[in-house]
């Protein structure tokens, strides 16, 4: 689908149609490399390095912040520059922080309950974290990072008064952050009405939906898409998915969504078979993270929410997403290979 997708774009701006196969291909190769060598790494150690981790996925996330060391992209500073290729430090956090999150709960679950002791300590490392990735700024990985952590929090038995205070800071925080960005403030209205500004803000959801509306039940077939002919911007990355539902139609978007519900229940599956809280907790986080993640990004592309700007786990063009996807479920094999499955 990332040849598909991204042919005309990379012979249009590159010369060479296998642009962006080829890198994909190398990302791909050293996400699984890196995943069969995670497998066998016993869960375990990531606790005893949760806190190096994390400081180094904090670490990154400032240095990305630095002009000069932060790549610049689609109006967000979110890249570090290495040779010919860069890293996506809020793709290294989002790992990170579940490691030492699964810890943290781990070994003082007898505190979540409490406000001061439990529920506003996690709170506080969760959004030290968003602020600094809102600070590239990147929403998306943003909101994927948070609304992990939360269902994690609420898993390991927080209150569900502390949540309600919660959510009613989270609405005024994000009317803030809304308010705070007129691209936003024209992101929501855009989703409200697209074909007020058909070629504008509105354009690149009204494109998807072109995309994924003529392919019906069955899709135009593979590699047949009219959308990917500079119509839909970038269609290998956000909003592949739309290329996809174009080309294979209902049935083949249903089958994506079926896999990526698929990897949830077994998922959850190891999670509650696994032989302590850690890997319960570490479990449950990587399959949250990437259902939610999927979640998100098919909502944008068929326009049940405003886009936020982040890849769908696994199909998507973008080495930090796939490389730590691919480690993430390598580390999901391990507790597997542990439980009691």
């Amino acid at each position: 689908m990332v040849f598909s997708s991204s042919y005309v774009w990379a012979e249009y701006k590159f010369g060479d149609a296998f642009f962006y196969l080829k890198r994909q291909i190398l990302f791909g190769g050293v996400g699984v490399i890196a995943m069969f060598s995670i497998m066998v790494i016993p869960y375990s150690n990531w606790k005893r390095y949760s806190r190096v981790i994390l400081l180094i996925c904090f670490i990154m996330l400032i240095l990305v912040l630095i002009p000069g060391v932060g790549l610049v992209r689609g109006g967000a500073q979110s890249w570090i520059g290495v040779g010919a290729f860069s890293i996506q430090p809020s793709e290294f956090m989002k790992l990170g922080l579940i490691i030492f999150l699964s810890s943290l709960l781990a070994t003082s679950q007898k505190y979540i309950t409490s406000l001061r002791k439990g529920f506003i300590p996690c709170l506080l490392l969760v959004f030290t974290a968003f602020g600094l990735i809102m600070l590239q700024p990147d929403l998306g990985t943003g909101l994927v990072l948070v609304l992990t952590c939360i269902v994690m929090i609420f898993v390991a038995g927080a209150r569900l008064s502390h949540f309600f205070g919660l959510a009613a800071l989270g609405v005024i925080g994000f009317v803030l952050l809304i308010a705070s960005a007129p691209y936003r403030i024209k992101r929501i209205t855009a989703f409200l009405d697209p074909w007020e500004d058909p070629l504008g803000d509105g354009f690149q959801i009204i494109q998807s939906l072109y995309a994924i509306g003529p392919g019906g039940l069955m899709g135009l077939g593979l590699g047949n898409s009219l959308q990917k002919y500079f119509y839909l911007p970038e269609p290998q990355t956000d909003f592949i998915f739309a290329i996809l539902a174009e080309e294979l139609g209902y049935i083949g978007g249903i089958f994506i969504i079926g896999l990526f519900l698929l990897l949830l229940w077994r998922g959850i599956k190891i999670s509650l078979e696994a032989p302590d809280l850690f890997g319960r907790f570490l479990a449950l986080g990587i399959v949250v993270m990437l259902t939610i993640q999927a979640m998100i990004n098919i909502s944008v592309v068929i326009g049940l929410i405003p886009v936020t700007g982040i890849t769908l786990p696994f199909l998507s063009y973008g080495g930090s997403s796939l490389t730590l996807t691919l480690c993430s479920v390598g580390i999901l094999l391990n507790i597997s290979i542990h439980s009691k499955i």
